[in-house]
Protein backbone atom coordinates (compact mmCIF):
# COMPACT_ATOMS: atom_id res chain seq x y z
CA UNK A 1 0.00 0.00 0.00
CA UNK A 2 1.28 3.46 -0.90
CA UNK A 3 2.34 5.58 2.07
CA UNK A 4 0.69 9.03 2.14
CA UNK A 5 2.89 11.87 3.38
CA UNK A 6 1.69 14.86 5.44
CA UNK A 7 3.37 17.81 7.08
CA UNK A 8 1.81 17.01 10.46
CA UNK A 9 0.14 13.88 11.82
CA UNK A 10 -1.94 14.27 14.96
CA UNK A 11 -2.60 11.15 17.00
CA UNK A 12 -5.59 11.46 19.32
CA UNK A 13 -9.11 12.80 19.01
CA UNK A 14 -9.81 14.25 22.42
CA UNK A 15 -10.41 18.01 22.62
CA UNK A 16 -6.70 18.90 22.49
CA UNK A 17 -6.03 16.72 19.45
CA UNK A 18 -9.04 18.09 17.60
CA UNK A 19 -8.05 21.67 18.39
CA UNK A 20 -4.50 20.93 17.22
CA UNK A 21 -5.81 19.62 13.89
CA UNK A 22 -7.81 22.81 13.33
CA UNK A 23 -4.89 25.04 14.31
CA UNK A 24 -2.31 23.30 12.13
CA UNK A 25 -4.64 23.23 9.13
CA UNK A 26 -5.43 26.93 9.54
CA UNK A 27 -1.67 27.61 9.70
CA UNK A 28 -1.31 26.03 6.26
CA UNK A 29 0.05 22.57 7.15
CA UNK A 30 -1.20 19.43 5.40
CA UNK A 31 -2.65 17.70 8.44
CA UNK A 32 -3.71 14.10 9.14
CA UNK A 33 -5.91 13.49 12.19
CA UNK A 34 -5.89 9.90 13.42
CA UNK A 35 -8.10 8.42 16.11
CA UNK A 36 -11.56 7.03 16.83
CA UNK A 37 -14.61 9.24 16.60
CA UNK A 38 -14.62 11.74 19.46
CA UNK A 39 -16.42 10.47 22.56
CA UNK A 40 -19.93 11.68 23.29
CA UNK A 41 -20.27 9.63 26.49
CA UNK A 42 -17.89 11.72 28.60
CA UNK A 43 -19.88 13.04 31.55
CA UNK A 44 -17.32 15.64 32.55
CA UNK A 45 -17.35 19.35 31.80
CA UNK A 46 -14.48 21.67 31.02
CA UNK A 47 -13.93 25.25 32.11
CA UNK A 48 -12.29 27.09 29.21
CA UNK A 49 -10.72 30.34 30.35
CA UNK A 50 -10.71 33.67 28.52
CA UNK A 51 -7.25 33.43 26.85
CA UNK A 52 -8.10 29.95 25.53
CA UNK A 53 -11.50 31.21 24.36
CA UNK A 54 -9.79 33.96 22.39
CA UNK A 55 -7.53 31.42 20.71
CA UNK A 56 -10.47 29.15 19.90
CA UNK A 57 -12.43 32.10 18.54
CA UNK A 58 -9.62 32.65 16.04
CA UNK A 59 -10.21 29.02 14.95
CA UNK A 60 -13.88 29.95 14.27
CA UNK A 61 -15.15 28.07 17.33
CA UNK A 62 -16.46 31.10 19.23
CA UNK A 63 -20.16 30.82 18.27
CA UNK A 64 -20.28 27.15 19.29
CA UNK A 65 -18.67 27.84 22.65
CA UNK A 66 -21.00 30.77 23.32
CA UNK A 67 -24.00 28.59 22.46
CA UNK A 68 -23.11 25.67 24.73
CA UNK A 69 -21.00 27.28 27.47
CA UNK A 70 -22.08 28.85 30.76
CA UNK A 71 -20.17 31.94 31.97
CA UNK A 72 -18.04 31.66 35.10
CA UNK A 73 -18.29 35.08 36.72
CA UNK A 74 -17.04 34.24 40.21
CA UNK A 75 -14.79 31.51 41.61
CA UNK A 76 -14.78 30.78 45.31
CA UNK A 77 -12.59 28.52 47.47
CA UNK A 78 -14.02 27.29 50.79
CA UNK A 79 -12.10 25.33 53.41
CA UNK A 80 -14.52 22.53 54.31
CA UNK A 81 -12.06 20.54 56.40
CA UNK A 82 -12.50 19.95 60.12
CA UNK A 83 -8.84 20.50 60.94
CA UNK A 84 -7.43 22.63 63.70
CA UNK A 85 -6.28 25.41 61.36
CA UNK A 86 -8.69 26.32 58.59
CA UNK A 87 -8.17 28.72 55.71
CA UNK A 88 -10.46 31.70 55.11
CA UNK A 89 -12.86 31.69 52.16
CA UNK A 90 -11.37 33.43 49.13
CA UNK A 91 -13.56 34.85 46.37
CA UNK A 92 -12.24 35.74 42.93
CA UNK A 93 -14.45 37.95 40.75
CA UNK A 94 -13.86 38.34 37.03
CA UNK A 95 -14.90 41.99 37.30
CA UNK A 96 -11.77 42.63 39.39
CA UNK A 97 -9.67 42.01 36.27
CA UNK A 98 -12.10 43.80 33.92
CA UNK A 99 -13.65 40.66 32.44
CA UNK A 100 -17.37 39.81 32.24
CA UNK A 101 -16.44 36.20 33.05
CA UNK A 102 -13.30 34.14 33.65
CA UNK A 103 -14.44 31.76 30.94
CA UNK A 104 -17.13 29.27 29.97
CA UNK A 105 -18.02 25.86 31.38
CA UNK A 106 -19.06 23.42 28.66
CA UNK A 107 -20.06 19.76 28.71
CA UNK A 108 -17.35 17.56 27.21
CA UNK A 109 -19.83 15.62 25.07
CA UNK A 110 -20.98 18.86 23.43
CA UNK A 111 -17.43 20.16 23.08
CA UNK A 112 -16.21 16.89 21.56
CA UNK A 113 -19.08 16.67 19.08
CA UNK A 114 -18.63 20.26 17.92
CA UNK A 115 -14.85 19.92 17.55
CA UNK A 116 -15.25 16.65 15.64
CA UNK A 117 -17.68 18.29 13.21
CA UNK A 118 -15.37 21.29 12.76
CA UNK A 119 -12.34 19.08 12.09
CA UNK A 120 -14.16 16.94 9.52
CA UNK A 121 -15.38 20.06 7.70
CA UNK A 122 -12.11 22.03 7.86
CA UNK A 123 -10.10 22.22 4.61
CA UNK A 124 -6.59 20.92 5.19
CA UNK A 125 -7.57 18.22 7.71
CA UNK A 126 -7.74 14.61 6.47
CA UNK A 127 -9.58 12.43 8.99
CA UNK A 128 -8.63 8.80 9.63
CA UNK A 129 -10.86 6.91 12.08
CA UNK A 130 -9.02 4.15 13.89
CA UNK A 131 -5.80 3.73 15.82
CA UNK A 132 -2.11 3.69 15.01
CA UNK A 133 -1.00 0.08 15.32
CA UNK A 134 2.70 0.70 14.71
CA UNK A 135 4.99 3.73 14.75
CA UNK A 136 8.20 3.86 12.70
CA UNK A 137 10.53 6.69 13.69
CA UNK A 138 13.13 7.86 11.20
CA UNK A 139 15.63 10.63 10.58
CA UNK A 140 13.40 12.65 8.22
CA UNK A 141 9.89 11.21 8.68
CA UNK A 142 7.79 9.30 11.18
CA UNK A 143 5.66 6.49 9.75
CA UNK A 144 2.32 5.29 11.09
CA UNK A 145 0.57 2.05 10.18
CA UNK A 146 -3.14 2.27 11.02
CA UNK A 147 -5.54 -0.44 12.13
CA UNK A 148 -7.23 -0.43 8.69
CA UNK A 149 -3.90 -0.96 6.93
CA UNK A 150 -3.41 2.65 5.84
CA UNK A 151 0.19 3.87 5.92
CA UNK A 152 0.96 7.51 6.66
CA UNK A 153 4.08 9.54 7.32
CA UNK A 154 4.81 13.06 8.50
CA UNK A 155 7.70 15.33 9.36
CA UNK A 156 6.05 16.12 12.69
CA UNK A 157 3.86 13.88 14.83
CA UNK A 158 1.74 15.51 17.52
CA UNK A 159 1.05 13.09 20.38
CA UNK A 160 -2.41 13.96 21.73
CA UNK A 161 -3.19 10.33 22.50
CA UNK A 162 -3.65 10.56 26.25
CA UNK A 163 -1.80 9.75 29.44
CA UNK A 164 -0.74 6.28 28.21
CA UNK A 165 0.39 7.75 24.84
CA UNK A 166 1.72 5.10 22.44
CA UNK A 167 3.27 7.91 20.38
CA UNK A 168 5.23 9.07 23.44
CA UNK A 169 6.46 5.51 23.90
CA UNK A 170 7.56 5.42 20.25
CA UNK A 171 9.57 8.59 20.86
CA UNK A 172 11.38 6.85 23.72
CA UNK A 173 10.30 9.50 26.20
CA UNK A 174 10.17 8.26 29.77
CA UNK A 175 7.53 9.56 32.14
CA UNK A 176 7.31 9.99 35.90
CA UNK A 177 3.80 8.83 36.78
CA UNK A 178 2.21 7.90 40.07
CA UNK A 179 -1.35 7.45 41.36
CA UNK A 180 -2.58 9.93 43.95
CA UNK A 181 -4.81 7.42 45.75
CA UNK A 182 -7.82 9.55 44.81
CA UNK A 183 -10.79 9.10 42.48
CA UNK A 184 -12.87 11.86 40.88
CA UNK A 185 -16.63 11.27 40.96
CA UNK A 186 -18.21 13.26 38.13
CA UNK A 187 -21.89 14.10 37.66
CA UNK A 188 -24.38 16.85 36.79
CA UNK A 189 -27.21 17.99 39.03
CA UNK A 190 -30.14 20.40 39.18
CA UNK A 191 -30.79 22.74 42.12
CA UNK A 192 -33.60 24.96 43.31
CA UNK A 193 -31.53 28.12 43.83
CA UNK A 194 -29.70 29.94 41.02
CA UNK A 195 -25.92 29.55 40.86
CA UNK A 196 -25.49 33.16 39.63
CA UNK A 197 -22.43 32.20 37.64
CA UNK A 198 -20.50 31.23 40.78
CA UNK A 199 -18.24 28.18 40.93
CA UNK A 200 -17.37 26.95 44.41
CA UNK A 201 -14.43 24.68 45.20
CA UNK A 202 -14.79 23.11 48.66
CA UNK A 203 -11.48 21.83 49.97
CA UNK A 204 -11.89 18.64 51.98
CA UNK A 205 -9.50 16.19 53.61
CA UNK A 206 -9.78 13.88 50.59
CA UNK A 207 -9.47 16.53 47.88
CA UNK A 208 -11.58 19.25 46.21
CA UNK A 209 -15.36 19.10 45.84
CA UNK A 210 -16.00 21.48 42.94
CA UNK A 211 -19.36 22.78 41.73
CA UNK A 212 -19.29 24.56 38.36
CA UNK A 213 -22.30 26.33 36.74
CA UNK A 214 -24.15 24.91 33.75
CA UNK A 215 -26.99 26.54 31.80
CA UNK A 216 -30.16 27.06 33.82
CA UNK A 217 -30.37 25.95 37.43
CA UNK A 218 -27.88 23.16 36.86
CA UNK A 219 -24.26 22.55 37.79
CA UNK A 220 -21.54 20.01 37.16
CA UNK A 221 -19.63 18.40 40.01
CA UNK A 222 -16.16 16.95 40.40
CA UNK A 223 -15.95 15.28 43.80
CA UNK A 224 -12.46 13.99 44.62
CA UNK A 225 -12.45 11.28 47.28
CA UNK A 226 -10.03 8.67 48.53
CA UNK A 227 -10.13 5.77 46.10
CA UNK A 228 -11.30 3.34 48.77
CA UNK A 229 -14.38 5.53 49.38
CA UNK A 230 -15.41 5.87 45.73
CA UNK A 231 -17.27 2.54 45.55
CA UNK A 232 -19.60 3.59 48.37
CA UNK A 233 -20.65 6.77 46.55
CA UNK A 234 -21.08 4.99 43.23
CA UNK A 235 -23.35 2.40 44.89
CA UNK A 236 -25.83 5.03 46.12
CA UNK A 237 -29.04 5.57 44.20
CA UNK A 238 -29.57 9.05 42.78
CA UNK A 239 -31.76 10.25 45.66
CA UNK A 240 -29.19 9.17 48.28
CA UNK A 241 -26.36 10.67 46.25
CA UNK A 242 -28.26 13.95 45.85
CA UNK A 243 -28.67 14.11 49.62
CA UNK A 244 -24.92 13.60 50.11
CA UNK A 245 -24.10 16.27 47.53
CA UNK A 246 -26.50 18.75 49.11
CA UNK A 247 -25.09 18.19 52.60
CA UNK A 248 -21.51 18.51 51.33
CA UNK A 249 -22.46 21.85 49.74
CA UNK A 250 -24.21 23.02 52.92
CA UNK A 251 -27.45 23.41 50.89
CA UNK A 252 -26.11 26.60 49.33
CA UNK A 253 -28.01 25.85 46.09
CA UNK A 254 -31.14 24.51 47.76
CA UNK A 255 -32.55 21.09 46.98
CA UNK A 256 -30.39 18.97 44.70
CA UNK A 257 -31.46 16.42 42.08
CA UNK A 258 -28.78 14.27 40.44
CA UNK A 259 -29.50 14.24 36.70
CA UNK A 260 -27.17 11.49 35.48
CA UNK A 261 -25.45 8.42 36.87
CA UNK A 262 -22.00 9.35 38.21
CA UNK A 263 -18.77 8.39 36.47
CA UNK A 264 -15.48 7.66 38.22
CA UNK A 265 -11.96 8.58 37.11
CA UNK A 266 -8.90 7.40 39.12
CA UNK A 267 -6.43 10.27 39.52
CA UNK A 268 -2.70 10.30 38.96
CA UNK A 269 0.13 12.68 38.23
CA UNK A 270 2.40 12.40 35.22
CA UNK A 271 5.30 14.42 33.85
CA UNK A 272 7.52 13.35 30.92
CA UNK A 273 11.29 13.67 31.04
CA UNK A 274 11.08 15.58 27.74
CA UNK A 275 8.26 17.19 25.76
CA UNK A 276 9.51 16.21 22.33
CA UNK A 277 11.95 13.88 20.63
CA UNK A 278 12.39 11.91 17.38
CA UNK A 279 9.98 14.23 15.51
CA UNK A 280 7.23 13.58 18.06
CA UNK A 281 5.91 16.43 20.26
CA UNK A 282 3.66 15.88 23.28
CA UNK A 283 0.54 17.91 24.03
CA UNK A 284 -2.40 17.56 26.42
CA UNK A 285 -2.43 14.56 28.75
CA UNK A 286 0.45 12.98 26.86
CA UNK A 287 2.50 15.88 28.27
CA UNK A 288 0.98 16.55 31.70
CA UNK A 289 -1.50 14.98 34.10
CA UNK A 290 -2.47 16.31 37.52
CA UNK A 291 -5.55 16.52 39.78
CA UNK A 292 -8.56 18.63 38.68
CA UNK A 293 -7.85 21.76 40.71
CA UNK A 294 -8.13 25.30 39.35
CA UNK A 295 -9.39 24.46 35.83
CA UNK A 296 -5.89 24.05 34.41
CA UNK A 297 -6.02 20.84 32.31
CA UNK A 298 -7.48 21.72 28.90
CA UNK A 299 -6.34 25.34 29.14
CA UNK A 300 -2.76 24.12 29.52
CA UNK A 301 -3.30 21.77 26.57
CA UNK A 302 -4.54 24.64 24.40
CA UNK A 303 -1.38 26.58 25.25
CA UNK A 304 0.59 23.48 24.15
CA UNK A 305 -1.17 23.69 20.80
CA UNK A 306 -0.66 27.43 20.49
CA UNK A 307 3.06 27.13 21.23
CA UNK A 308 3.66 24.12 18.99
CA UNK A 309 1.88 25.66 16.00
CA UNK A 310 3.84 28.87 16.49
CA UNK A 311 7.15 26.98 16.61
CA UNK A 312 6.22 24.83 13.60
CA UNK A 313 5.31 27.94 11.61
CA UNK A 314 8.71 29.46 12.32
CA UNK A 315 10.30 26.20 11.12
CA UNK A 316 7.89 25.54 8.28
CA UNK A 317 10.53 23.91 6.07
CA UNK A 318 10.86 21.12 8.65
CA UNK A 319 8.51 21.46 11.65
CA UNK A 320 9.79 18.23 13.23
CA UNK A 321 13.48 19.13 13.10
CA UNK A 322 15.45 18.85 16.32
CA UNK A 323 15.92 22.63 16.53
CA UNK A 324 12.13 23.13 16.36
CA UNK A 325 11.44 20.49 19.00
CA UNK A 326 14.10 22.00 21.27
CA UNK A 327 12.41 25.39 20.93
CA UNK A 328 9.04 23.85 21.85
CA UNK A 329 10.64 22.22 24.89
CA UNK A 330 12.04 25.55 26.08
CA UNK A 331 8.68 27.28 25.64
CA UNK A 332 6.52 24.70 27.40
CA UNK A 333 8.60 23.36 30.27
CA UNK A 334 8.34 26.40 32.61
CA UNK A 335 4.56 26.79 32.18
CA UNK A 336 3.81 23.08 32.61
CA UNK A 337 6.18 22.69 35.56
CA UNK A 338 4.77 25.71 37.37
CA UNK A 339 1.12 24.61 36.93
CA UNK A 340 1.76 20.97 37.76
CA UNK A 341 3.85 21.77 40.84
CA UNK A 342 1.32 24.30 42.15
CA UNK A 343 -1.64 21.94 41.71
CA UNK A 344 0.19 18.93 43.15
CA UNK A 345 1.41 20.97 46.13
CA UNK A 346 -2.10 22.24 46.88
CA UNK A 347 -3.52 18.75 46.55
CA UNK A 348 -0.90 17.29 48.90
CA UNK A 349 -1.61 20.05 51.41
CA UNK A 350 -5.27 18.99 51.46
CA UNK A 351 -4.30 15.40 52.20
CA UNK A 352 -1.77 16.29 54.89
CA UNK A 353 -2.68 16.34 58.59
CA UNK A 354 0.56 18.12 59.47
CA UNK A 355 0.05 21.43 61.28
CA UNK A 356 2.76 23.30 59.25
CA UNK A 357 0.90 22.45 56.03
CA UNK A 358 -2.35 23.77 57.50
CA UNK A 359 -0.64 26.96 58.66
CA UNK A 360 0.98 27.52 55.27
CA UNK A 361 -2.32 27.09 53.42
CA UNK A 362 -4.11 29.40 55.84
CA UNK A 363 -1.42 32.08 55.50
CA UNK A 364 -1.52 32.03 51.70
CA UNK A 365 -5.32 32.12 51.56
CA UNK A 366 -5.53 34.94 54.09
CA UNK A 367 -3.10 36.98 51.99
CA UNK A 368 -5.21 36.35 48.89
CA UNK A 369 -8.38 37.31 50.73
CA UNK A 370 -7.03 40.50 52.28
CA UNK A 371 -4.63 41.89 49.67
CA UNK A 372 -6.38 42.79 46.41
CA UNK A 373 -3.20 43.40 44.30
CA UNK A 374 -2.02 39.88 45.20
CA UNK A 375 -5.44 38.47 44.37
CA UNK A 376 -5.44 40.32 41.05
CA UNK A 377 -1.95 38.99 40.27
CA UNK A 378 -3.09 35.45 41.11
CA UNK A 379 -6.15 35.74 38.86
CA UNK A 380 -4.18 37.10 35.91
CA UNK A 381 -1.45 34.50 36.34
CA UNK A 382 -4.03 31.74 36.61
CA UNK A 383 -5.45 32.77 33.25
CA UNK A 384 -2.15 33.04 31.38
CA UNK A 385 1.49 32.80 32.57
CA UNK A 386 3.25 36.15 32.69
CA UNK A 387 0.06 38.19 32.58
CA UNK A 388 0.07 38.66 36.35
CA UNK A 389 3.38 40.52 36.31
CA UNK A 390 2.27 42.63 33.35
CA UNK A 391 -0.93 43.57 35.17
CA UNK A 392 1.01 44.67 38.28
CA UNK A 393 3.40 46.78 36.19
CA UNK A 394 0.44 48.33 34.38
CA UNK A 395 -1.25 49.02 37.72
CA UNK A 396 1.86 50.75 39.10
CA UNK A 397 2.23 52.81 35.92
CA UNK A 398 -1.38 54.00 36.22
CA UNK A 399 -0.75 54.89 39.88
CA UNK A 400 2.33 56.96 38.97
CA UNK A 401 0.42 58.80 36.25
CA UNK A 402 -2.42 59.53 38.63
CA UNK A 403 0.06 60.85 41.22
CA UNK A 404 1.73 63.07 38.62
CA UNK A 405 -1.63 64.59 37.66
CA UNK A 406 -2.30 65.52 41.28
Amino acid sequence: MERIEYDVLIAGTGPVGLIAALAFADAGFRTALVGPKASTSDGRTTAIMDPALRYLDALLLGPMLAQHGEPLKTMRIVDATSRLVRSPTVTFRAAEIDLPAFGLNIANRELNAALESAAVARPGVVRYEGLVERWETGEHLVGAVLSDGSELSARLVVAADGRSSPARLAAGIEVDARPTGQTAIVLAFSHTRPHSGISTEFHTESGPFTQVPLAGDRSSLVWVVKSEDAAELLALDRAELADRVERQMRSMLGRVTVDVDPQAYPLSTSQPRRYADRRIALIGEAAHVFPPIGAQGLNLGIRDVESLVSVATRHRADPGASVALAEYEVHRRPDVAMRANAVNLLNRSLLSDLLPAQLARSTVFEALRAFSPLRTFFMHEGMRPGSGLRSMLSFRTRDRRAADRT
